[in-house]
């Protein structure tokens, strides 16, 4: 089942990815952690304010631990903010 910062059933990320967490940085007092993935040279961010941001960083965690790829929802490819993950 998606992690979707829009519980309401609307509007879905525009795209998806597959890919692997390589990294989780938090920043004490930030509004964000960011993600790294082997896949991009991006920093990716998973706000705070996500209405399923607990459940959503938990799955990113257990990817990390285990080296396996999540499916990361994003509004467009010039978006870095995580929208959706998905456990592949």
């Amino acid at each position: 089942m998606p992690v979707s910062a829009d519980e309401g059933g609307g509007k879905k990320p525009a795209l998806y990815r597959e890919m692997t967490v390589a990294h989780i940085r938090e920043q004490k007092g930030a509004d964000f952690v960011e993600v790294v993935f082997l896949e991009s040279a991006r920093f990716y961010r998973l706000s705070r304010k996500n209405p399923r941001y607990a459940e959503a960083l938990r799955r990113l965690r257990k990817a990390l631990a285990k080296k396996r790829v999540v499916k990361v929802g994003i509004a467009s490819l010039d978006s870095d903010m995580i929208e959706e993950i998905e456990e592949v």
